[in-house]
């Protein structure tokens, strides 16, 4: 598979970077190529955005990613996937200012026509 293979939208689920790893968070990962065939990411999550720009190599996929929290703070961090199938990313991350001794993880699966793909 192809960088070009990994555009496209995905429902995401994941954990926070803490020590319970249940899920607690949904929503969009949306993933496009720049003109130099990079990476750009933009997550939705509820009514939060953030942005990310990333490389990928081997069916691994790294995204270094930022976004303003609440407190008016710009948190950054990264995200690592491997690409487990056609529509199937599985992945974890971790920000500079979250608990380091815990990984967040994330779960991306393509929507495919309006609905998700099993």
């Amino acid at each position: 598979m192809t960088i070009q293979d990994l555009a496209g939208s995905y429902a995401i689920q994941g954990s926070n970077q803490e020590e319970n790893d249940n899920i607690s968070y949904q929503g969009i990962l949306t993933l496009s190529l720049d003109e130099n065939n990079r990476i750009i990411a933009e997550w939705l999550i509820g009514d939060h955005e953030q942005r990310g720009t990333g490389f990928y190599k081997d069916g691994i996929l790294v995204i270094n990613f930022r976004y303003e929290g609440g407190d008016q703070e710009i948190y950054k961090g990264v995200a690592v996937y491997r690409w487990i199938s056609k529509d199937v990313l599985d992945g974890f991350w971790s920000e500079k200012h979250g608990d380091p001794r815990f990984l967040g993880s994330e779960y991306a699966v393509r929507i495919s026509g309006g609905g998700v793909v099993n």
